[in-house]
């Protein structure tokens, strides 16, 4: 009998069959890897001992590299509730073959954003402190709660995977739990979703209610980061199915779900270009805030942001990629579609890094004591900054890499040229279920 489950549960399956092999390419990348991450720990631990005083992070430019480390995370880990949304709110059930992927990379994004949080906080040492001290005034308290509670959803969501694929299918207490988290999955799918949309709104809202800081102030800012994340998060999602069937000769998902895929991501794209482009035109057109227009000025005449936002966020960001993803021969072509989905990824970090900048390289015009106004404030992050950036980004790469190879993370992959895998799945309802 076959009946959908949810893409994360299904312990009692067997797992597709894996290549397990290890070739001379997977382990010169896990090498990269590690001295990636190994760059990374030394300098993290570095910045615990001697502080923030390493970087070259000031009171006047606090938030720089990390932060768009962090913000770029979150947002390409929106493909999970992206891809959830479609199997349990829209009955899609067909995307199941790619959202464990999904879950997965939502979960290392979202991961990945708190060590870059942990570290540039400067007091590592009060992490805890917004789950204890309430502050419900605060849009970055409400993020931080939304954060832990939704990489709390993915971790029940991957936690069947973990079941299923490792001995601990053995346990008979560990299936029936993973059999009444199937269960709850459509609840569990639904507030997740509320909660990746909460967060990434209001990371939005961060700068776009900001009045003191005119450049930033944006009621779109909030609907503008959705659309970029459900952009990204699935690009980054359909971007790891290619390349790592690629290079281990499989297809990871059938050709249907990842035209579907990369469809959702360019109309996504051109969401954002119509919003964005709106948003431009009300802001240097329509509405003429003066302090707006010479913000604009002063970060055309400083800084390469007019370049940055025509060219890297609005052309290769998401113009260009829109057209790849809905132009049948090009989607085709998978070197074509990677292609796109790195534009896109690149286009958003770019955008983070816009948004975390520009703000703060505009000075205040004014404030007690000083009188004159400020100097522009400059930016270039210390090596340090690289060094636990790199660190971060390896993280996530060797443990998404770990995990497709030792865990079930696509149930219908299957090498190139062979027969479609027919998945079973086991209902709650069928003889033998353990739940």
């Amino acid at each position: 009998m076959n009946a959908t489950a949810h893409p994360m549960t299904s312990p009692a399956v067997p797992a597709a069959p894996q290549r397990r092999g290890v070739s001379a390419r997977f382990i010169l990348w896990l090498m990269l890897l590690i001295a990636m991450l190994t760059v990374g720990a030394i300098s993290f631990v570095y910045v615990m001992i001697h502080g923030l005083g390493v970087t070259n992070l000031t009171d006047e430019l606090p938030w720089g590299l990390w932060i768009t480390v962090d913000l770029s995370s979150i947002a390409l880990g929106a493909g999970a509730f992206t891809l959830s949304a479609a199997v349990y709110i829209f009955r899609m059930r067909q995307y199941e073959a790619i959202a464990r992927a999904a879950v997965l990379v939502g979960f290392l994004g979202y991961s990945s954003a708190m060590l870059a949080l942990f570290i540039d906080i400067g007091r590592f040492d009060r992490f805890y402190h917004p789950i204890i001290y309430w502050n419900v005034h605060s849009v970055l308290w409400e993020i931080t709660m939304c954060v832990v509670l939704y990489l709390t959803v993915l971790l029940i969501e991957l936690f069947p995977v973990l079941v299923e694929s490792t001995p601990l299918k053995k346990i008979g207490v560990l299936v029936s739990f993973s059999h009444l988290l199937h269960r709850l999955m459509p609840i569990v799918a639904v507030v997740g979703m509320g909660l990746s949309l909460l967060h990434q709104s209001s990371l939005g809202a961060t700068y776009g209610i900001l009045t003191a800081r005119p450049f930033w102030y944006s009621p779109s800012a909030p609907v503008l980061f959705i659309l970029s994340a459900v952009a990204g998060g699935a690009a980054l999602t359909l971007l790891v199915t290619l390349l790592s069937g690629k290079l281990l000769g499989r297809e990871q998902a059938p050709p249907n779900i990842i035209t579907g895929v990369a469809r959702l991501v360019g109309f996504a794209c051109l969401a954002y270009l119509y919003l964005k482009l709106w948003s431009w035109l009300a802001t240097n057109y329509y509405s003429y805030v003066p302090e707006q227009q010479i913000g604009a000025e002063t970060l055309a005449q400083y800084t390469p942001y007019n370049f940055t936002f025509w060219f890297g966020e609005v052309l290769f960001g998401a113009l260009i990629p829109a057209v790849f993803m809905l132009w049948g021969r090009l989607r085709s072509n998978r070197n074509a579609l990677m292609l796109a989905c790195l534009m896109i990824i690149a286009g958003l970090v770019i955008n983070r890094w816009n948004m975390t900048l520009s703000g703060f390289v505009i000075p205040l015009d004014w404030s007690p004591g000083v009188g004159d106004i400020f100097p522009i404030n400059t930016y270039e992050p210390a090596l340090v900054e690289w060094g636990v950036a790199i660190g971060i980004v390896a993280y996530s790469w060797l443990a998404f890499t770990l995990a497709v190879r030792f865990l079930n993370i696509y149930p219908e992959s299957r090498p190139v040229g062979a027969a479609p895998v027919v998945v079973e799945h086991l209902s709650a309802s069928e003889p033998g279920h353990h739940g």
